[in-house]
């Protein structure tokens, strides 16, 4: 039997955990396929996941990665939805631990998979899925933005943040930006910002109440923590606060008082509301593939490593210097 590479650890813990080993190459079952992976996308939930403190845990010794792109090598029995020689992108939703996408071969259900937009590289194909999903399903399904709206985006030099922008520019929305520091201002600008905010540089709620005059009607946050009540006071009436992370180690408050007075929505948010719902996940498909051929979806490729340079790949991802999405070639 055949054999492919494959990432694994062991032990929770920092990127030197990760292994590269040999494993062997399985035939699909029902309603399976199996990929040749050309391209892996990576992801800061895999850090998370790598170090025991994600939403799924690991049980050693345990695969990882959410998305790869590939091409259809093998079909299970009763597959009618793909056909050999399909190029494929891994929809992220399916465990970390049994179909990791980290490996030069991939057996997974097909409800994962989605054929690749023809327009796009291998690499782009990685790092469509979980960054376009996840702004869209809160976006789109859940806040349901407007053209003309004010939306708040934090963290918005990672992958899901810029394709947020792109994604509320083609919604006719206004995206306002927040990072760290005043580096990244122009980028983001030039990638489609209509305002950036420092917040260690600059007060939150200030300054949005500044850019927006009435207040905010949507915040898409990665953060959580303190900042989510300075949040709360610069949201216009009826705005939507999704929370999508939980980058901050603060507690979270829930502003009772400002929710109360100004009729506000605050709820958590998880990608997986998309993935596991056929309905919600044909829409997005339509939505992003329309993107991609019309031109405002566009992923955007920070730096690629190979799948042997998996633990330098995981040094960069913990560094926090990406703009945009790091992925792997096989």
């Amino acid at each position: 039997m055949s054999l492919s590479r494959i990432v694994r650890f062991h032990e929770l813990g920092g990127p030197k955990v990760l292994r590269l080993e040999q494993g062997h190459i399985s035939a699909p079952g029902p309603d399976e396929a199996r990929i040749r992976v050309r391209a892996i996308g990576l992801n800061r939930a895999d850090v998370m996941f790598r170090r025991g403190r994600y939403l799924e845990k690991a049980s050693l010794p345990s695969r990882l990665g959410f998305e790869a792109s590939g091409v259809v090598e093998a079909l299970g029995p009763g597959t009618h939805t793909l056909a050999i020689g399909d190029a494929v992108g891994v929809v992220p939703g399916a465990s970390l631990g049994l179909y990791g996408t980290y490996a030069d071969h991939l057996v997974i259900p097909t409800r994962y998979l989605l054929k690749q937009p023809e327009s796009l590289s291998d690499q782009e194909a990685a790092a469509l899925w979980m960054s376009y999903l996840t702004p869209y399903g809160a976006l789109v399904e859940v806040a349901n933005v407007k053209a003309g709206d004010w939306v708040m985006l934090s963290a918005a030099t990672s992958s899901v943040g810029l394709a947020a922008i792109q994604i509320v520019r083609q919604l006719g929305a206004r995206p306002i930006a927040t990072t760290l520091t005043s580096d990244m201002r122009d980028a983001l600008l030039e990638a489609g910002a209509a305002a950036v905010i420092a917040t260690r540089e600059e007060p939150l709620g200030q300054r949005l109440m500044e850019i927006s005059g009435t207040g905010i009607d949507v915040a898409f946050d990665a953060v959580g923590g303190s900042l989510v009540a300075e949040l709360a006071e610069a949201m216009a009436i009826r705005g939507r606060i999704i929370i999508h992370g939980a980058l901050s180690d603060e507690p979270t408050p829930f502003p009772l008082k400002l929710a109360l007075r100004n009729s506000l929505t605050l709820r958590g948010y998880v990608y997986t509301e998309v993935t596991r719902n056929a309905d919600s996940l044909a829409r997005a498909h339509t939505f992003i593939t329309r993107g991609v051929a019309e031109g405002t979806i566009r992923p955007r490729i920070d730096k690629v490593f190979t799948l042997d340079e998996v633990v330098e790949a995981h040094r960069y991802l913990e560094s926090g210097q990406q703009f945009g999405k790091i992925v792997m070639t096989t």
